[in-house]
């Protein structure tokens, strides 16, 4: 089964947080045997959003569009930002509306786990912006969300993510597994 790892964060540095996370949980879901695509707003060209254009999709949108409803499974990822999710991720989220007129519109059926990391303790509010956007794409969103304290997310000692954090990304990938038969049953029903 296809998973999507979106990466709201337009960071690409290799080293950055949301590079780091994506690169974690992808190891989790193949070792899981499922087959996860990261999809990172730092490497793609998607421009801002208009009806007035909506008719004419640029082939980087075509290609996000694809990769997000070719995924029964979701995990979005945002720094927080202004107690939102990146502007960007927004963006790319309203290009969703070229799917309206599609028999199964929108992320009609996927599921969607979230989390967000912020410097002070805030992290919360990033992950009510995407679930109120999920849930408006009629996605379905697990109940385990992930709010990080970036500064408890890495050992002092290795460079690498905490035990804490690790346990709970690891719940959040088994959880999320675990959907996999909401969703084809939601397919097949």
């Amino acid at each position: 089964m296809n998973v999507l790892i979106f990466n709201g964060a337009i960071d690409d540095r290799p080293y950055a947080t949301s590079n780091q996370l994506a690169a974690y949980l992808t190891e989790q879901l193949k070792e899981k045997g499922f087959s996860p695509e990261i999809f990172s707003l730092g490497n793609t060209d998607i421009p801002f959003f208009s009806l007035a254009t909506a008719g004419q999709k640029p082939p980087a949108v075509d290609a996000m569009v694809k990769a997000f409803t070719k995924a029964d499974l979701h995990i979005w990822m945002t720094p927080l930002y202004h107690g939102s999710m990146t502007g960007a991720m927004k963006n790319c989220l309203d290009w969703l509306e070229m799917t309206s007129k599609n028999q199964r519109p929108y992320l009609t059926g996927k599921v969607v786990a979230l989390l967000s990391w912020a410097d002070g303790t805030q992290a919360m509010q990033g992950i009510n912006a995407m679930d109120a956007v999920a849930k408006a794409l009629r996605a379905w969103v697990l109940p385990y969300s992930l709010p990080i304290l970036k500064d408890n997310l890495y050992d002092p000692e290795t460079r690498g993510f905490t035990t804490f954090y690790k346990n709970k990304l690891d719940t959040m990938v088994q959880l999320l597994c675990a959907a996999k038969s909401h969703v084809v049953a939601g397919i097949e029903g």
